[in-house]
């Protein structure tokens, strides 16, 4: 008899078309694990190179995360969660810096929006030319109440009125700089700047010049020491960070998109390879239960089946990477258009992620293959040929418990779920899934005989050729289950992922049209002068107006991480703000008195706190408050979660100008002059454009997921029919004519095509309904046209990848 790497090499070699369906699953594994590989190790390795700052060897700034810090000791686990907008540092450390051994100087650096009379500028203090390089062409650097601009603003002499946060202002222009620069900016003395940029008392950065002979690291050293816990000090591209701080947006991205869904899809891969391993190795029952009989040790099938996943396994998977590397180029070039990710950043494609996918495909082809022939290997070889020769009925004990604690956990978490809100609520649904589709693999044999005694019903009646699909369907109940997984599997995630945005998009529309009373919305991009409300208020017909000053906060919510919230900072009276927005106050009154605060009822109740408690969050700029709750409404995902006061956002946010104008009353004509003017349906979709990347970022992961699991559906069920020629043979023998087996091969399609619609079904279900309680506290939206797309696309494949495989497994048997 040959030796295991001999038979290994033989079965591979004559019979490549047994194999081909575990290749297929492998090299698509392969492909999922290297594509999120390369996107979770481009995020957290993502890097700018500094532009503005990179005349400051050394920069210091604030720490641009909230830190959710859980254990202690080697458990000690350090969570970072960006800031919405940019932390700063207070004025006092700029002298400390300074006075470090090696500094020859420290600059204090602020950015701030200004308005002007031709648009919007960025505003700076004069002295940051020291390390930006910015020369005069003209004129000389500015005093008190002069401004320098660059080239095409203005000329020097002009008298020009610019509006900061703390109200218009007119300065004389002393001079113009060399450059026009891509943005129109000006300069203001250091106090000025420091006066007007509407946060007194804090800068931006602090850019530390090195003496002669000191060098940028060990001056570092030395302003990190004398700094402490204060601030944090950069060099190098840790720069580009600090002056782009969409970076830590783009990162949190990145390692979600390849560590949280790159988790589950991976396990999902793996799990699917896996399947499909095994399908292919019980399909071989009968061989190693003949090389039992002839005398192979159980060690020997064993080796077999390893060299078997030493010859295949390695080159699936770099098969697989190239596509994967291919996806993630795909992917991370999409979010690059879209502005999520900044265009300087880079691609990371190293050996880590590939040889990881690799060693993934490789140990799930050996570890499967082993498992599945465990019990054929174990045995005697005369009940092995028993086993061979008809499917065992008998659950098995290890599998049916652990499916039931599958099934058990799924409906825990779902519940746990429903009490969620927002991204964490959004996050778990794809455990859930995954727990379901656990217990529907665990269980599969169970819910293939109850499924084809249930749906087989009511095709007795239907002629011989359904009889015999339903006899075989509850006979060969583990060949049945291992068709529908896949189905189940490409229904639940594509479903999931695809009307969970449905729901939060039908919702926040529903409650922003309700929530509109307004008869007209005014939206400037470049922000509104901070008296833009008293002279609307002035204009004829106009009863009620308020400005409002859009960003978000951080709100901790008892055991989980902070959850960013939409906010809206109020210029105006409360009761113009219930004129022109219907929040649907649910308790409270609403009121916009300096520290108290009006919530969305779903965010009171993640934060645990209800009328008079005092919620305790983080200001866009990580500034720790504590307002007292007045009022919970039920409209917060369509408007804004959180309803504060501008005062009490406007020194912790970049840009302290309102963004959108609300007024009862007036005409457009009127309201012209302050920006673009939307009636009520106009600010409803471009609301809805705004969640055009979600549900962008959605439609792909169930794409991913999706098309995955439909690859995988299509090669087992191709598998489970070229596995069957022996059985359309002897059927051609008994009498049956090809179009009878073909027919019968449809309805058995049938069968299980609609099993796994149903159970899939029923796995997103059970997933989007406590998902969308807690989102939305609304009940799943799915859209029947959509839905109807996604059943079609299931029977197709069913029935496409059962027909074209019996015609093939057809040929060369008795012609009738």
């Amino acid at each position: 008899m040959r030796t295991p790497n001999g038979l290994a090499r033989a079965a591979v070699r004559f019979s490549p078309a047994a194999f081909t369906g575990t290749f297929v699953a492998l090299v698509m594994a392969a492909l999922i694990v290297s594509g999120c590989g390369i996107l979770l190790e481009t995020g957290l390795r993502a890097s700018v190179p500094p532009q503005r700052y990179a005349g400051a060897p050394v920069l210091v700034a604030a720490d641009q995360n909230v830190h959710r810090i859980t254990g202690s000791g080697d458990d000690r686990d350090d969570e970072a969660i960006p800031l919405p907008d940019r932390a700063r540092l207070d004025n006092s450390l700029v002298a400390k810096a300074a006075s470090v051994p090696g500094a020859r100087s420290a600059v204090a650096d602020i950015t701030f929006p200004v308005l002007g009379d031709r648009g919007a500028l960025t505003g700076h203090g004069w002295g940051a030319t020291a390390f930006t390089g910015e020369r005069l062409g003209s004129g000389r650097a500015p005093r008190t109440g002069e401004i320098v601009v660059t080239r095409g603003v203005a000329a020097v002499g002009d008298r020009v009125t610019l509006t900061t946060a703390n109200g218009p202002h007119r300065v004389i222009v002393s001079g113009v700089t060399v450059s026009s620069g891509a943005t129109p900016t000006v300069w203001f003395t250091d106090s000025e700047a420091a006066a007007v940029s509407g946060h007194p008392g804090r800068i931006d950065t602090i850019a530390v010049l090195p003496a002669d002979g000191v060098t940028p690291a060990e001056l570092k050293k030395r302003v990190a020491h004398a700094l402490g816990s204060r601030a944090q000090v950069h060099t190098g591209t840790g720069r580009g960070a600090v002056e782009d701080t969409s970076l830590g947006q783009a990162r949190e991205l990145l390692t979600a998109l390849g560590g949280s869904f790159g988790g589950t899809a991976t396990m999902v891969a793996v799990f699917t390879a896996a399947a499909t391993v095994a399908l292919s190795v019980g399909r071989r029952a009968r061989e190693f239960a003949l090389l039992r009989a002839i005398g192979a040790t159980p060690r020997q099938i064993r080796r077999t089946i390893a060299t078997e996943a030493l010859l295949m396994a390695p080159l699936a998977g770099l098969l697989g990477c190239l596509p994967g590397i291919a996806l993630a180029h795909w992917w991370f070039g999409q979010l690059r258009d879209r502005g999520a990710v900044p265009g300087a950043v880079q691609l990371s494609v190293s050996w880590i992620p590939l040889v990881s996918a690799v060693g993934a495909v490789l140990l799930t082809a050996l570890v499967a293959g082993l498992a599945a022939a465990r019990r054929a290997a174990r045995i005697k070889p005369g009940r092995a040929l028993a086993e061979a020769a008809v499917e065992r009925i008998r659950p098995g004990w290890i599998r049916t418990p652990l499916g039931i604690a599958a099934v058990a956990g799924g409906f825990v978490c779902a519940g746990l779920a429903s009490s969620l809100s927002g991204d964490e609520a959004a996050g778990a649904s794809l455990g859930i899934v995954f727990l379901f589709m656990l217990a529907t693999a665990l269980l599969g044999p169970l819910l293939a005989r109850a499924a084809a005694a249930l749906f087989g019903l009511p095709l007795r009646g239907a002629g011989a050729s359904a009889s015999l699909a339903v006899a075989n369907s509850r006979t060969n109940a583990r060949r049945m289950a291992s068709a529908i997984t896949p189905i189940v599997l490409a229904m639940a995630f594509a479903a999931t992922l695809v009307f969970m945005h449905t729901s939060e998009v039908r919702a926040a529309d529903r409650q922003l049209r309700a929530a509109t009373v307004a008869d007209h919305i005014v939206s400037s991009g470049t922000g509104l002068p901070p008296d833009t409300v008293a002279r609307a208020e002035r204009l004829p017909d106009v009863t009620a107006a308020v400005a409002l000053l859009k960003t978000a906060v951080l709100v901790p919510t008892p055991g989980n991480s902070p959850q960013q919230a939409s906010a809206q900072g109020v210029t105006g009276s409360s009761t113009a703000l219930a004129r022109v927005q219907d929040l649907d106050v649910r308790k409270g009154t609403l009121s916009l008195r300096p520290g108290q605060v009006a919530i969305d009822i779903r965010l009171a109740d993640a934060a645990r706190v209800g009328i008079g408690d005092r919620l305790r969050l983080y200001l866009p700029d990580g500034t720790k408050a504590a307002p007292e709750v007045v009022a919970t409404y039920g409209r917060g995902l369509g408007v804004s979660q959180v309803t504060l006061p501008a005062s009490a956002l406007a020194a912790h946010v970049t840009s302290p100008f309102a963004t959108e104008l609300w007024t009862r009353g007036g005409s457009a004509k009127a309201l012209a002059p302050f920006g673009t003017v939307l009636d009520r349906g106009d600010r409803t979709a471009a609301s809805s454009e705004e969640r055009e990347l979600s549900a962008w970022a959605n439609a792909v992961m169930a794409a991913v997921l999706g098309g995955f699991a439909a690859i995988a559906a299509g090669n087992t069920l191709v598998m489970t029919v070229l596995d069957r020629r022996r059985e359309f043979g002897m059927l051609r023998l008994v009498g049956g004519t090809r179009r009878q087996i073909l027919r019968m091969v449809r309805w058995e399609a049938l069968l299980v095509t609609l099993v796994g619609i149903t159970l899939g079904t029923a796995i997103a279900l059970a997933t989007l309904v406590p998902m969308a309680q807690g989102i939305t506290g609304e009940a799943p939206y799915v859209p029947p046209v959509l839905y109807g797309a996604f059943v079609a696309a299931a029977l197709i494949l069913g029935l496409t990848a059962t027909a074209l495989p019996a015609r093939a497994a057809l040929r060369g048997t008795l012609r009738r």
